[in-house]
Formats: C-alpha cells, sequence, structure tokens
C-alpha cells in the first residue's frame, strides 16, 4: 500500500496533486524520515580511559563500552558513540540534549545534573611510584611533600587533590599514556590518575614489567562508575538501560565482562 502511494505521489502528472495536499506529504515524510529521526535523536560520548573505555585499533572497545552495547542490544537500540577529550564529553553532557556518558564516577555534586545508570564497576584509585624509589611513600602526610606528583591535566582527581592542599602537582598530562612515560623517565616520582585496572592495563601496553610499579597503601577515591543521561532524556528510556543493566547483573554476564577486562595488580605496601 504505501509503495503504491509512493508511486501515485511521486508521479510527474501527480505534482500538483501532493501540493494541494500538504498533510498528506508530511504524513508521509514521518512514515519514510520517522524510524531514522528517532534512531539518531539521542547520541554516547565517552572519553578515553582504559580499561573502561578506549580506542585500540581503530575501534571503541573497553569493560565499560562491552557493558554498553550489550544493554543497546537488550534494548534495541542503535545510538551512535563517539570518543571524546574528557572535558569535552563532559561539556556535551552538561550543554546538548539528549546525551548519554560513560563512565562517570557519581558523586554528590553531580548527583542532580544527570540521570544515572548504574553501577557498572567498582573503581579504586591509588598513587604509583616506581618499586626501585629510595623514598616510599606510606602516608598522606609524606605524599604533600613528595618531589613531583604527575596527574592529567583537567578532571575529577586533579581538582580532588587541589583541594586536598596539593602543591607538587605536575598537570602537563592530556592522557593516562604520558603519566607512565613521565614515570618511567624520572620526569615525576609519583603518578595519580588511573585506577588500579588502568594501571595493569597500560603497563601491560606499555611493556612495563608488572613488578616495576609500586602501588601506594593510600586510596585517592573510591567510587562505582555509572551511566549518566541528560536531564532531557526520556524516564523510558533510563529506566528500559536500567532494567536491561539489571538483566545482564542477574544472569552473570556482567560478572564475565568484569572478568575478561579487569586484571589483578599486585600491593606492595
Amino acid at each position: 500500500m504505501l509503495a503504491s502511494f509512493l508511486e501515485t505521489s511521486f508521479h510527474p502528472k501527480a505534482k500538483a496533486a501532493s501540493v494541494k495536499h500538504p498533510l498528506v506529504t508530511a504524513m508521509l515524510l514521518f512514515l519514510l524520515l520517522g524510524p531514522s529521526v528517532q534512531a539518531t535523536q539521542y547520541r554516547i560520548v565517552t572519553e578515553d580511559w582504559a580499561p573502561y573505555n578506549y580506542v585500540k585499533d581503530g575501534q571503541l572497545t573497553g569493560l565499560a563500552t562491552h557493558i554498553v552495547r550489550r544493554i543497546m542490544a537488550l534494548t534495541g537500540d542503535d545510538f551512535e558513540m563517539m570518543v571524546l577529550p574528557s572535558m569535552r564529553a563532559a561539556h556535551a553532557l552538561q550543554t546538548q540534549g539528549k546525551t548519554i556518558m560513560y563512565a562517570v564516577f557519581r558523586t554528590p555534586g553531580r548527583e542532580p545534573m544527570y540521570k544515572w545508570v548504574g553501577p557498572i564497576v567498582e573503581t579504586a584509585i591509588h598513587p604509583y611510584q616506581l618499586a626501585s624509589t629510595q623514598n616510599p611513600i606510606y602516608t598522606l602526610e609524606q605524599l604533600l611533600t613528595a618531589p613531583r606528583i604527575a596527574t592529567r591535566r583537567a578532571g575529577l582527581i586533579p581538582t580532588m587533590l587541589q583541594s586536598w592542599g596539593f602543591k607538587n602537582l605536575d598537570k602537563s598530562a592530556s592522557n593516562s599514556v604520558q603519566l607512565y612515560r613521565m614515570l618511567m623517565a624520572g620526569r615525576a616520582s609519583i603518578i595519580i590518575g588511573d585506577t588500579d585496572a588502568g594501571v595493569a592495563y597500560h603497563s601491560a601496553e606499555l611493556g612495563i614489567a608488572p613488578d616495576a610499579l609500586r602501588q601506594i597503601p593510600i586510596e585517592i577515591f573510591r567510587a562505582p562508575l555509572y551511566i549518566a543521561f541528560s536531564r532531557d532524556c526520556d524516564d523510558e528510556l533510563v529506566a528500559a538501560w536500567g532494567s536491561a543493566l539489571d538483566q545482564l547483573r542477574r544472569s552473570g554476564e556482567l560478572q564475565r565482562i568484569w572478568q575478561q577486562y579487569e586484571a589483578p595488580t599486585k600491593r606492595q605496601d
């Protein structure tokens, strides 16, 4: 029936008639374009932060990426996914409508700003230094007076460290890889920025021996990671994603995804 209507409506002889019936034309356009518009009205942004979300061999992957894709497989969604620098991704979530971001720390300050689905994984962040150091750090007081601590240029962790009174921060790194290169080259004595799983991932990727880094026994931050939705996202969508995540958790698939991506790190006190 639709094919017959298309053939009639767009036949040259029917041109004048179609102009006289704008409502019919509008309905036709809705039938043709409606599903496409609905499929593209939401977009997903993330940052490069392994092992949760990162690009490898030109493909977006990672633990959180895997979970988000499995959620969309269950809900039937197929939203565009893009990787942006950390601050640009956060800005998009704050200022652009119909935006979803993962993986995001759910903090009291951020709580009223977004709608939330999660948690998708628990995380902890510790400082790391070379295991061969002659000055091992054990306390927060020692950390405050350490020669130089490398952290990322912007984000939750550097902001938190500054609020605690750290005056020894080197915030020249724009990504995690630069932190490890600074540490191995002796341009920083300590790095803070990745979760323990992230340290394990980057160490393996950069060829750093598992016993070359020492985890300093000071927990800088502990919080679960969530999926954040801009406030204008439909409640039905948020609820559907929450239900899909619950289904992954109940089936045991969520646990299997964690085990696939997360590697334990050796703690050295």
